[in-house]
């Protein structure tokens, strides 16, 4: 009787938890309150990203880097890729792409770089020239012959959406915390990935798909935390993407890992097969998850 009467109080405090998530769903007298907290709710919630605790170098007895795709096709992480269409929704609710985009061009995100290994910066306008392509019809190339004005019906322009990005790319480091006794993961980046928008209308450019920009992962948790998901067992109470991150709660293959071969891709050394290549990326997996276990073998 004990057992099922902790069971009933910790569901209890849970549900009134959860009841604030829909802020002032209940009292608002206009729709235009749904959503937003009073600054005593605001006070009281002190909601942030739970700080990384600080991991001295003499502590980490073991680590890898590894570079991880996530693929927005699986099931388990479609909750990064919803929702693509915004026009009839609220804008709290975005896709982790246009979360990430919103808090680049707001200047909440200042850490975005060209590749994994976070050294050349991109400003603005290098990523606003990656996601759009602005080109001159077959019809606007004839009126430019003809030495007629060029107008902007005869202009197309084509950008990178949420519905276009296929996967996302992340790059942590997995290392055993000798103070704590256990295996921990953190995240340094994520860049989304999707076809090239040069060529992202022709035949194939499924095939060639291209990493966007590379986001340095600690300096952009207050944005991630901010944007709330969707869960579909309790929409009273949302998640957010910095705890669906964190938490691991995706599913992703092993692409890379820090290796004497100047971090060779799986791919460039198991070439033309792909199931090899995922059976690969299962090993290296199964080798990170038996480092805990071989710790405690003397």
């Amino acid at each position: 009787m004990k057992l099922r009467s902790l069971i009933i109080a910790i569901i209890g405090l849970l549900s009134v938890g959860s009841v604030s998530a829909q802020a002032n769903l209940l009292n608002a007298k206009i729709p235009e309150q749904v959503g937003m907290k009073t600054p005593e709710q605001l006070a009281a919630d002190n909601d942030s990203p739970l700080p990384y605790g600080y991991i001295d170098d003499r502590d980490i007895l073991w680590s890898k880097v590894v570079w991880e795709y996530v693929d927005l096709n699986e099931k388990i992480n479609m909750p990064f890729y919803y929702p693509v269409d915004t026009s009839n929704i609220s804008s709290s609710r975005r896709s982790l792409y246009d979360t990430l985009l919103r808090g680049i061009k707001s200047g909440e995100i200042i850490d975005v770089y060209d590749d994994s290994y976070f050294e050349d910066k991109l400003t603005l306008k290098d990523i606003q020239g990656r996601l759009a392509r602005v080109d001159t019809s077959d019809a606007g190339i004839e009126r430019l012959n003809a030495g007629e004005v060029l107008t902007d019906e005869y202009i197309d322009r084509r950008d990178i959406t949420a519905g276009d990005i296929e996967g996302f790319r992340i790059k942590g480091v997995w290392y055993f915390d000798k103070r704590q006794g256990e295996l921990k993961y953190r995240l340094l980046g994520v860049a989304p990935v999707a076809p090239d928008v040069n060529f992202i209308d022709s035949e194939g450019s499924q095939d060639e798909l291209i990493e966007l920009f590379w986001v340095w992962y600690p300096g952009a948790r207050y944005t991630t935390h901010d944007m709330k998901v969707f869960n579909q067992k309790n929409s009273a109470y949302p998640l957010s993407y910095d705890h669906l991150l964190n938490a691991r709660r995706f599913n992703a293959i092993i692409y890379r890992e820090e290796n004497i071969y100047g971090n060779r891709d799986v791919a460039e050394y198991i070439k033309g097969n792909s199931l090899f290549q995922v059976l690969e990326s299962d090993k290296l997996k199964e080798d990170i998850r038996d480092r805990e276990l071989d710790m405690w073998n003397y």
